[in-house]
């Protein structure tokens, strides 16, 4: 893991973001490329999948891996529609959004909220709690009781945080925004039309594959690109040298490069995730397209190595669950107790 030391300071973040504002503006014709070589592969491998199943019932899920490859990619065009970033149109970007969230069963309007409220405070201690992985400093867990600690533990376990998590987020949470009342009446409203759109598509694929097909291989394919969501949430955020402070010491700009990763990705993988991995650059300038993001570290390679994760240095990230804020980075639970 590679902690870049250069551009530390919100004067030069800020910098920064002026000198990426000429890459923002999306091209339409693009967006619509990128949808169709994402849905279509999609809705072949779900059909070979269905085709499969008459002949084992392992060779359908298995098609199901890929059909959830291009889901996890369907999922990144929604996130960019969020950002008013796919397509020049904001009603275009929204409607797609909506299209998209009943592939994804994410209700694209309630989760655009969440996203941006995440996207506005990130690495703000004072502000936690909107669209991002649970973190609490080392000072609150040890002020925990047992309850407390065990309840925190469970919830950083990666068994629940990668396998029992997306089962909670795509299939509970999102059928049904009960935390979110206090936001008024539109994440319901998002929800309700989202799942209403779930039924009438779900019905009409259940009519020509039935209903075994149906739920063996969407739920399959929703689960996986579920669980491959969340751990690209994760890593963008939870690495060792990532970037917290108290509201008095946070900057905006600073806190968006420094505290999201730039996780290099073989070149299929940063297709298929539509270069989220270069999440920095995305923090800092939210409105650029993933299809434009290449070209931001093309042109501006000293990017490049500004909080870089490989893949080796991504599951090392897995043990990193308290922020020290003494010493300004994340440490883990054994790390936390020898500093007693």
């Amino acid at each position: 893991m590679k902690a870049d030391t250069s551009s530390t300071d919100a004067e030069d973040a800020r910098r920064w973001s002026r000198v990426l504002y000429r890459y923002k503006q999306p091209h339409t014709g693009r967006g619509f490329v990128e949808i169709a070589i994402t849905l279509v592969p999609f809705i072949l491998f779900w059909a070979a999948a269905a085709l499969a199943l008459h002949y084992g019932y392992w060779t359908g899920l298995l098609l199901a891996v890929p059909a959830a490859a291009f889901l996890v990619r369907m999922f990144m065009i929604q996130h960019d529609c969020g950002h008013g970033s796919f397509v020049s149109s904001r009603s275009g970007n929204d409607w797609i959004g909506r299209f998209i969230g009943v592939l994804t069963l994410t209700p694209y309007d309630f989760w655009k909220r969440t996203h941006n409220l995440h996207h506005a405070n990130s690495g703000s201690l004072e502000r936690r709690g909107f669209g991002d992985v649970s973190t609490l400093t080392v000072s609150e867990y040890k002020a925990l009781g047992r309850f407390g600690r065990l309840k925190y533990r469970l919830y950083r376990n990666p068994v629940v945080m990668f396998g029992l998590g997306p089962v909670y987020v795509f299939l509970l949470q999102h059928r049904l925004p009960v935390g979110f009342m206090k936001q008024g009446w539109k994440p319901w409203l998002s929800t309700m039309s989202t799942n209403a759109g779930i039924v009438l598509a779900a019905g009409a694929v259940i009519w020509f594959t039935g209903v075994g097909a149906f739920l063996a291989i969407h739920l399959s394919a929703t689960l996986l690109a579920g669980a491959a969501g969340i751990w690209l949430f994760y890593v963008q955020h939870q690495f060792e040298h990532t970037l917290w402070d108290r509201e008095k010491d946070w900057n905006w700009h600073e806190a968006a490069l420094q505290g999201s990763s730039h996780y290099r990705l073989p070149s299929i993988l940063r297709w298929l995730t539509a270069n989220i991995g270069m999440h920095h650059v995305h923090h800092l300038s939210s409105r650029i397209p993933y299809y434009r993001l290449p070209d931001v570290l093309g042109d501006h390679p000293e990017l490049k190595d500004i909080n870089t994760l490989s893949l080796m240095d991504s599951v090392r990230c897995v043990r990193l669950v308290l922020w020290d804020e003494e010493n300004r980075r994340l440490v883990s639970f054994k790390d936390a107790g020898a500093m007693a």
